[in-house]
């Protein structure tokens, strides 16, 4: 038996010139614009968690400096990593159970980034709480990206003339809000507190990039607070002992809820999960933002004064942002695979 394939009358059997013409021009433009890859779109969700944690993070500086006349630095930072587990334990204690032969295997790296993001970056802020501004803490803590940018280039990241410009834009706005418009500035021990955390902090964000792969974002978030836990507990006897407990309080109940749910447990895992996307010099330049939020939420909830030049220092702050993440955003276009 023969089989004969029917075609259908109004099909032609070959294409003419102007649809072959238009078939290529189709293709021409679909390779000229591809459509989203997974890597583009991962580098979108690591820019929103990086500003997420961001938002966050602001927040808790004014927190930090509302309580910080009558919670002591250590008690403060003690108590908000116990919440902070207490909050992530449904969620992480699973997932810790199952990989906790490769947390022991790294157990060296996870004390080191406890250490570093978790006991002393918070102890530095609460502690420079005592003697400097929300606003200037928020604004200090903007030399974070300068930092993680250095360390990315010691790894043999590229940063780009573009991204640079940026960031010394937006640095310059920090030190022309925190100097009054000077670049002459007149620092306060706590401006030289935030310094050391902002110093801290940045080396936690370069150490993320090097996570043992084995541990996923939970598991490394309940051990980290764990460990930082620890290490502060000693510390938190000597202060209960000389300098006694704190009023438990509406005023200070309320800071302390927050930056242990959402300061800790919610910003460090979107923090974490956005290093692992974008990497720390990319979620640097978004935490440029910082001080534009700290300044007004002082102003809103504190009362500190903005002024003209504030609002144009942050304006300052923010064209350099937009400039970095401009040039990051077309840097991950053109990454995309062909």
């Amino acid at each position: 038996m023969t089989l004969i394939a029917a075609r259908h009358p109004t099909t032609p059997d070959t294409a003419t010139p102007d649809t072959a013409t238009s078939a290529t021009a189709n293709s021409a433009t679909a390779t000229e614009r591809p459509a989203p890859t997974r890597k583009t779109r991962g580098a979108g969700l690591g820019v929103l968690l990086a500003l997420l944690a961001t938002v966050v993070w602001s927040g808790s500086f004014v927190a930090t400096r509302d309580m910080a006349d009558s919670v002591p630095p250590v008690q403060a930072v003690f108590w908000r990593w116990i919440i902070a587990l207490v909050a992530v334990a449904p969620f992480a204690a699973r997932p810790f159970w199952r990989r906790r032969t490769v947390i022991r295997r790294h157990l060296g790296f996870v004390a080191l980034a406890s250490l570093f993001g978790v006991a002393a970056y918070n102890t530095l802020v609460h502690q420079a709480g005592l003697t400097t501004s929300a606003s200037n803490m928020g604004m200090f803590m903007a030399a974070s990206p300068v930092l993680m940018a250095g360390y990315a280039r010691l790894g043999g990241e590229r940063l780009g003339a573009r991204r640079l410009l940026g960031m010394l834009t937006a640095g310059l706005g920090v030190l022309l809000l925190v100097g009054k418009g000077s670049l002459a500035v007149d620092f306060a021990p706590g401006d030289l507190w935030m310094f050391a955390a902002a110093l801290s902090f940045a080396t936690y964000s370069a150490m993320l990039k090097r996570k043992p792969a084995g541990i996923d974002g939970l598991a490394f978030l309940f051990t980290t607070f764990a460990l930082g836990a620890l290490m502060l507990a000693p510390l938190y006897a000597v202060s209960l002992t000389v300098q006694g407990g704190f009023p438990v309080a509406p005023g200070t109940v309320g800071p302390l809820l927050y930056v242990g749910v959402m300061s800790s447990a919610v910003a460090f895992f979107a923090w974490n999960r956005a290093i692992g996307l974008i990497g720390a010099a990319r979620a640097g330049v978004v935490y440029y933002l910082q001080p534009v939020c700290v300044a007004l939420l002082s102003y809103a909830l504190l009362g500190e004064r903005l002024g003209v030049l504030g609002v144009s220092c942050m304006a300052l702050i923010l064209a350099g942002v937009a400039l970095a993440g401009a040039t990051s955003a077309r840097a991950g276009a053109g990454r995309a695979p062909r």
